[in-house]
């Protein structure tokens, strides 16, 4: 069998300090084998990553302008949690560490969904799924 694919989703962040600490502050781990004065690795499990980088760093990686996610949006990040009551403390976690609250709630058949911006106005949806009721296609 393949190896497991890897995701290392890469954001540009103006205060790498203050954003390595607002992810700790949620309780995701550091994985100090990718970081440094340049980035952070953000660990959500052991496939899923995300890379705080400097725009110094990040600007090695492209040659487009980097957009300012509290103007647009570029990208919506959306992980899972295992339970629904687990989403909103996610969120709430969020929030206390100086992010803020993207929209509302949404209740769905098969989903429960919060989301919150981070420091840098990156988008983080945050849901639970009930695989039980996920709807059947043909």
């Amino acid at each position: 069998m393949a190896a497991h694919t890897q995701i290392f989703v890469n954001l540009p962040v103006r205060n790498l300090a203050a954003s390595t600490a607002f992810f700790r502050h949620l309780g995701f781990e550091i994985d100090p084998r990718f970081s440094g004065e340049h980035g952070s690795c953000v660990v959500f499990s052991d496939t899923i990553f995300a890379m705080l980088l400097t725009h110094d760093a990040f600007r090695s990686y492209t040659t487009k302008a980097i957009a300012d996610a509290t103007r647009t949006t570029e990208v919506l990040v959306c992980i899972t949690r295992p339970r629904r009551e687990d989403v909103d403390e996610l969120v709430r976690r969020a929030v206390a560490a100086g992010g803020s609250v993207h929209k509302e709630p949404q209740e769905h058949a098969f989903m429960y969904g919060h989301a919150f911006t981070d420091l840098d106005g990156h988008i983080w949806e945050v849901i639970w799924l009930d695989t039980t009721a996920l709807p059947t296609r043909v």
